[in-house]
């Protein structure tokens, strides 16, 4: 029988990058996690980014695992694709019969396909269907499977990972300092989740919020930065939002229900994360 007052976390994107980091900040906080990604194995890993080159890329759902397992807590790996909906109704399942609840969901995942920096001109129905598909569809597949254990339960948290690109016009055309119009607009869909969930369910004990994490380094960032234009800016660290999402699921008083959580804003006024803009 699962341990029903051990807390659970269920992250999705979680073998590099922000999802990474957050699966670790809940681990570190005493939180059983479940993660998902599509690279079950070290090495397996490729870009298929715009600027990706189809090149190897760390991170792993293994790798990811062993960092959560080091706190002494579960790691359950469970692989999945955003555009195989089977696979993420299978995961949110099977996390269900490992853990028998899931206290926190963060929709971390996104398509990291081509389309998200190329210019309306150079951009393909296809390559639009499919972001809203990976960054809008798939994101309420996992929300649609958890919500009837979560109000089973009368609660549950979810973190939407969204981004500032859905809600302000971009500084300059998408690979001159911009991005493009595929990923602003899946991104602004996925932006509308928190607080439609906050207004219809928030009186049944679910709490939501998006987490906009701001320009953050993770490891594709750094490798493709030159190349999508984005170079000259200076990111956080991907620890900075993972430890913003733990903030956020042990103080659901600190914001109100469906509002929008301005990660490295946040870290630094509540002293959740040192300050990463400090270089010795």
């Amino acid at each position: 029988m699962a341990d029903q007052t051990r807390r659970t976390a269920f992250i999705t994107g979680a073998s590099r990058g922000i999802g990474k980091a957050t699966a670790l900040a809940f681990a570190a906080a005493g939180y059983d996690v479940a993660i998902t990604a599509r690279t079950l194995h070290e090495g397996d890993g490729r870009d298929d980014s715009d600027s990706g080159e189809g090149r190897t890329i760390p991170g792993s759902l293994d790798a990811t695992a062993a960092g959560i397992e080091a706190f002494g807590v579960q790691a359950l790996c469970l692989q999945a694709d955003l555009f195989d909906r089977a696979s993420l109704e299978r995961a949110v399942a099977t996390a269900l019969d490992t853990f028998g609840h899931v206290d926190v969901l963060v929709n971390n995942a996104v398509d990291t396909g081509p389309g998200s920096m190329v210019l309306i001109s150079e951009l393909s129905v296809e390559q639009l269907a499919s972001k809203l598909t990976g960054n809008v569809v798939s994101q309420f597949v996992v929300i649609h499977a958890l919500l009837p254990s979560m109000l089973e339960r009368g609660q549950g948290t979810i973190i939407n990972v969204t981004s500032h690109a859905g809600v302000v016009d971009p500084p300059a055309p998408a690979g001159k300092g911009g991005w493009g119009l595929a990923y602003a607009a899946s991104k602004s869909a996925f932006h509308r989740f928190a607080a439609f969930l906050a207004l219809e369910l928030g009186d049944q004990g679910i709490v939501a919020y998006n987490l906009s994490p701001g320009f953050v380094e993770t490891e594709r960032q750094l490798v493709n930065a030159s190349k999508t234009g984005l170079g000259a800016y200076q990111g956080a660290p991907p620890s900075v939002p993972a430890a913003v999402a733990v903030w956020l699921a042990d103080k659901p008083e600190a914001l109100e229900n469906g509002a929008t959580a301005m990660a490295q804003k946040l870290a630094l006024e509540r002293e959740l994360h040192p300050d990463w803009r400090v270089k010795n």
